[in-house]
Parts: C-alpha cells; structure tokens; sequence
C-alpha cells in the first residue's frame, strides 16, 4: 500500500511539472517554476529604486492586483530610505548582506544584519530602509499588488532627485 501511494504521488509530481510554467511563462492560476538562478532575468529597477538597483519578477503583476514574487538584486554599499508599501510584504535574503529597520528615520545602530536565508514580514504601511554593505544583496519579495513604495520623505525617491546621499 505504502509503495502505491509513492508511486501515485510521484506520478502526481511528474504530471504537475510537466505542465509547469518557467519562468512566468504561465497562464494566471498555473503552476511557475524557476528551475534556478540561471532562469532569472534581470532587468533595471524601476526609477523609484536606487540607481544600479535590478529587478525580476518571479511570478504575478505587482501592479496588477492578485501575488506576485519578484527578487530585487541590491548593489553594495546601497540605502533605501525609509519607504512603506500600500499592500504586506514578505521578504527573504537569499544572497548577500542586508540590513533593516523599522520606523520614520535611518538608525544604523537600531537596524538588524539579515543571514542569508533570513526573513522579514511587514505589514502594509510600515514604515523601514534597508541598506547594503561591502557587498551586493539579494531579495526575494512576495505580496499582492497592485504593489507600490511610498518614501516617508519624498526628497528621498531616486526618481525625484536621484539616489539620496546618506
């Protein structure tokens, strides 16, 4: 019994990646899979993002409403100043050296360093920044759009001025 019931979820597995999406190729609704970093496409940041800043989205719209998944490769040495999103955000450090804080205002020293593999969640309208340090970071995001950031000052947003000096 226990060998059948191995066979029938393999056989389950295998007509479910077989249908599977790559890389967002996918019908709403349907499976994605990203069979690893090679998949990933890289594109630049949307201008409310610091300069150098690159963006891919996994899966979904995070303009559109309904989940989405996006990873946001971070250069080093990089600050986004505070900033909240209208929606929740899950995020995971998936490579990389990142900082984060809660609240109005950059405090170093009250910020926490995310592992690797470390996980935040924000409620929507939560006020935090996030900076890099000598090296480059990745993040994988997840939420449900349409999904946007709000800088907490506006001369912060890089599309107003460019990237803030800190």
């Amino acid at each position: 019994m226990a060998g059948s019931i191995r066979a029938a979820l393999a056989a389950l597995v295998l007509a479910l990646t077989a249908g599977a999406a790559v890389a967002g190729e996918g019908a709403h609704g349907g499976m994605v899979l990203v069979p690893g970093e090679a998949a990933v496409r890289w594109s630049p940041a949307p201008a409310s993002l610091p300069k150098g800043t690159e963006i891919s989205v996994i899966m979904g719209d995070p303009e559109k409403p309904g989940p989405f998944t996006l990873r946001v490769r971070i250069p080093a040495g990089t600050l986004i100043a505070p900033h909240t999103h209208t929606a929740d955000e899950s995020v995971t450090l998936l490579s990389g050296s990142l900082a984060h804080d809660m609240g109005d205002t950059v405090d170093r020293a009250r910020g926490k360093t995310m592992e690797r593999g470390g996980f935040v969640f924000l409620p929507a309208n939560m006020a935090h920044s996030l900076w890099t340090s000598s090296e480059p970071a990745v993040v994988q995001v997840s939420g449900t759009g349409p999904f946007g950031l709000t800088y907490v000052n506006p001369a912060d947003d890089p599309s107003r001025q460019g990237t803030p000096a800190r």
